[in-house]
């Protein structure tokens, strides 16, 4: 019965802990290897990023892989193109050792040269995702600036108006006073009185009047 070695990758610590990376290239090669009629001489996982053509020296489960199939004139099988490289370099590199990789969602008959396609289409594949969250990123970024610039376009006119307003009022303001209201409740009846209503359409208290005051002793 042939033999194959079974290599598998996972990028990231989480993936290893929770075992759904692992489980899942291992359910996928352990279908092929059984389909294909293979024992599996062994099995290799490490927790690495598959970036950078020199990614091997970062990869010893794979170097072990390598020299266990070199020795067993055997090949090593993966669960999915990826999991070895998206790098078009490091893949080439790969190839120079002379030990055949089988990708198990690629089937049995693929040849080297197709491993260089699929690789390469992998790596624009990773190369335009990357430009494409930039380009989202960067749209966000503008987004918030131009929500941020239309936020303070409308404080700033929103306090225009209630200055307008208070500029307004004060001289009625001023003619309660003369007719003898004197405290802020005073004023409040008298503009009440008067019909005048508040910049949001209601009666004035204390309170309204006082900023009222405030903001107009604050514009002189």
């Amino acid at each position: 019965m042939p033999q194959a070695v079974t290599y598998i990758r996972v990028s990231r610590e989480s993936q290893a802990r929770s075992g759904l990376g692992i489980e899942a290239q291992r359910a996928i090669v352990k279908q092929f290897l059984d389909a294909q009629g293979i024992e599996e001489l062994a099995v290799l996982e490490e927790v690495e990023t598959g970036k950078g053509a020199d990614a091997l020296d970062r990869r010893p489960k794979l170097a072990a892989a390598l020299a266990l199939a070199r020795k067993a004139k055997c090949p090593i099988v993966v669960a999915k193109l990826d999991r070895l490289s998206r790098d078009v370099h490091f893949i080439s590199g790969l190839m120079a050792h002379k030990v055949p990789f089988i990708v198990a969602e690629l089937g049995p008959d693929i040849d080297p040269f197709m491993l260089h396609i699929y690789a390469a289409v992998a790596e624009k594949e990773r190369a335009l995702i990357s430009e494409r969250t930039k380009a989202a990123l960067a749209a966000k970024r503008a987004q918030g600036a131009n929500l941020a610039e239309v936020g303070a376009r409308g404080h700033a006119t929103m306090a225009y108006q209630a200055d307008r307003f208070a500029a307004n009022v004060r001289p009625i303001i001023e003619d309660a006073r003369k007719a003898g209201a004197v405290t802020l409740q005073d004023l409040a009846d008298a503009l009440n009185a008067r019909g005048v209503r508040t910049a949001r359409g209601g009666r004035w208290h204390p309170m309204t009047v006082r900023a009222i005051l405030q903001r107009t002793e604050a514009a002189a």
